[in-house]
């Protein structure tokens, strides 16, 4: 299952991890969000040992969103070393995913 993380958890679930983070930028209105939420949890469960999933609410961490120029829902950005390397926006496959997520691992 992914963590919810907020402005407060932001630094230290993603940017102090030891492993690259899938974060998804989602907003709870958000259909393709919906469609793609439980994709996320099972790439969370699938690939703990590996990589972190987080999940932000824009509505409730507007300072995210506009830190990294979320402009639309669903964005999925990933981070490594505290860097975002890779971004992915609008519900895509679960394969393509873990593919992207993959690549930087």
């Amino acid at each position: 299952m992914a963590v919810h993380v907020t402005g407060e958890t932001f630094e230290q679930e993603v940017v102090q991890s030891s492993k690259p983070v899938l974060v998804d930028f989602y907003a709870t209105w958000c259909g393709p969000c919906k469609m793609i939420g439980p994709i996320i949890d099972q790439i969370s469960d699938e690939m703990s040992d590996r990589a972190k999933v987080v999940k932000v609410d824009v509505d409730q961490a507007r300072d995210l969103a506009s830190k990294f120029k979320v402009m639309s829902v669903p964005t999925l950005m990933i981070f490594k070393d505290g860097q975002m390397v890779d971004q992915i926006l609008g519900a895509v496959p679960k394969d393509r995913l873990i593919e992207k997520l993959e690549s930087h691992l």
